[in-house]
């Protein structure tokens, strides 16, 4: 088979990085009888998804060294800690993703090609939350 017949299709590129920290937190807006009122933790995981319509040399959407500022930001304020004590909302999954969101956007997406898409927490294996990027 000749590999250079092989159609290169039109479309979009997406990559994902995962990333993880460990971090405790309380969710008082629940009814004391509920498990997630007391204070319990988590190995948390955090995936940013990126897309480009094109590819920047040597074939990247972004390359995964240059999202190295995100890990340093999550082992710096969020690994350890107890994020109901730090974060400026109740830290569920879903409000955890959008604050990330919006953390990459403000502080590294204008150093970087591609185009943040998502990002998706996971606070156990089976759970998880997404919050879908818009108007970029």
């Amino acid at each position: 088979m000749d590999l250079r017949s092989v159609p290169l299709l039109p479309g979009a590129f997406t990559i994902g990085k995962r990333f993880s920290f460990e971090a405790g937190h309380r969710l008082p807006g629940l009814p004391p009888e509920h498990k997630c009122s007391r204070q319990h933790g988590h190995s948390y995981e955090v995936e940013v998804i990126l897309t480009a319509p094109c590819l920047e040399e040597p074939g990247f959407v972004t390359d995964f060294g240059a999202l190295s500022p995100f890990r340093t930001f999550l082992d710096a304020e969020l690994d350890h800690r107890n994020l109901h004590e730090i974060l400026p909302f109740e830290p569920t999954s879903e409000r955890l993703a959008r604050f990330l969101a919006g953390w990459f956007i403000q502080n590294l997406q204008p150093k970087i090609p591609g185009r943040l898409v998502a990002v998706l927490v996971r606070e156990t294996g089976s759970s998880w939350a997404r919050f879908d990027v818009e108007g970029q």
